[in-house]
């Protein structure tokens, strides 16, 4: 059996082929995608006639609340793609590849009001929790190290934050809500007062709100993370920033801990296991829990292990429904 996962991230588009649990990872730059084919750079790694099915990753997910034949889904499983950062067009033109290559894929969906397994309060609260790779970075961690009770701290561009509860996704706080990430983060007084006065709009403000404005280092979505973290140790204000982010995603785990049965926290994302600086053992020291730091591509592989547990006659993956 062979499945492929997309992870549709911020920086690029992430692959994993994955057969007999054996994994391979390849990554396209957004700006790249312009002008290369997914599917091309796809087949030099396996042959597509051999692929049995792919778990595709895309946007919000906020259309659809099941997992779904790609044929089955209008829209690419999205409301609309405005206010969520900046749009290159890359995974776009790689969802569209995918559907119409007729190779069988199903698309995950985000977590949004509308999504079942989630608590009735989070839904009330919340209009969208997480975008579908984070169900798959919490499908990975789930059976990478066999939890049924977990917090998932997502950290990258951005910072998303699940609880999953008896094996099923019960809220958690999205990248516009709670914790910062290195580009995004929510809006706090000063941002709220330059939107109204029209300096910028609300997903611009959202796009350079997480600790990147503390350093004032922007390099575009595919460069800057490395340029902060990179910088840790040489300059004031990329410690601080990090420092600052390492206390906002610790403040927001704490808040889900007394929901949380087990105390187990699951850390993911570039920033999440990055090792110099360690962020996961700054987080730990702020956190009195079990830790454990989900490596590799985790998205990519987690969406291909959904696509693999589907074809094996899985109907139920952490409380979200397949329909095919």
């Amino acid at each position: 059996m062979i499945t492929v996962g997309i992870d549709h991230g911020t920086s690029g588009i992430t692959a994993c082929i994955r057969e007999e649990n054996n994994n391979t990872i390849f990554k396209m730059r957004r700006t790249e995608l312009k002008n290369k084919s997914f599917l091309s750079e796809l087949s030099n790694h396996v042959d597509l006639k051999d692929i049995d099915l792919i778990g595709v990753c895309y946007s919000m997910g906020d259309g659809i609340n099941k997992i779904l034949p790609i044929e089955k889904v209008e829209n690419r499983g999205v409301i609309n793609i405005e206010g969520i950062g900046e749009k290159i067009g890359g995974g776009t033109k790689v969802y569209e590849e995918i559907k119409a290559s007729k190779i069988p894929s199903i698309v995950i969906p985000g977590l949004h009001k509308n999504s079942e397994c989630l608590d009735e309060r989070f839904r009330a609260l919340y209009s969208h929790i997480a975008s579908p790779e984070k169900i798959s970075i919490a499908y990975n961690a789930h059976k990478t190290f066999n939890l049924k009770n977990f917090i998932l701290s997502d950290i990258s561009s951005n910072t998303v934050t699940l609880l999953i509860k008896n094996e099923k996704i019960f809220g958690g706080f999205d990248a516009c809500i709670g914790a910062v990430g290195i580009l995004h983060g929510p809006l706090d007084l000063e941002l709220i007062r330059k939107i109204d006065s029209g300096e910028i709009t609300a997903n611009e403000a959202f796009s350079k709100a997480g600790v990147v404005k503390i350093t004032n280092m922007y390099s575009g979505v595919e460069d800057t993370k490395a340029k902060i973290m990179n910088n840790y140790e040489k300059d004031n204000k990329c410690k601080l920033a990090v420092d600052s982010l390492v206390l906002s995603v610790s403040m927001e785990i704490n808040s889900l801990m007394f929901l949380n049965e087990g105390k187990n926290i699951v850390l993911a994302g570039s920033i999440g296991t990055w090792k110099n600086p360690n962020v996961s053992e700054m987080i730990k020291e702020h956190i009195d829990g079990n830790i454990f730091v989900l490596e590799g591509e985790s998205a990519a592989i987690g969406s291909a292990m959904i696509a693999e547990d589907v074809l094996n006659g899985k109907k139920d993956i952490l409380g979200i429904g397949v329909e095919l």
